[in-house]
């Protein structure tokens, strides 16, 4: 089992920056794959950025790319969201979500574990 807890979301302006950070705990010896998940009010889950477990390969979603970055800290079982130049879009919760084994997929349904996500809201 892998436990997630995210922190750092919060209420931003339109073109701030804001850092989300995920803590792994559990079975952390195991490889896994790290990714970001968000979700709006009345709309589906979408992937935001995936990364793998030596940050060889890293993926994002078409509405963040070249604002948001992922990375993550193997020492410290974390791994960050640095999102620069918020929209009001981006207002979401977001979710950090792990995947044991290889490979950085963008659907949902391929991460095991999950965790209770963090606010994130951009105002204009």
């Amino acid at each position: 089992q892998v436990q997630l807890v995210e922190s750092g979301g919060g209420w931003v302006q339109a073109g701030d920056s804001l850092r989300l950070s995920c803590a792994a705990s559990g079975r952390t010896s195991s490889r896994y794959a790290m990714g970001w998940f968000r979700q709006a009010p009345g709309k589906e889950r979408e992937f935001v950025a995936g990364i793998s477990w030596m940050a060889l390969t890293r993926n994002y979603g078409d509405s963040v790319k070249g604002r948001f970055t992922i990375s993550r800290d193997n020492a410290k079982s974390t791994v960050y969201l640095q999102m620069n130049s918020l929209k009001p879009e981006d207002t979401a919760v977001y979710y950090c979500a792990a995947r044991i084994g290889l490979g950085v997929p963008t659907f949902q349904y391929e991460y095991g574990y999950w965790g209770q996500g963090t606010q994130v809201t951009v105002s204009a």
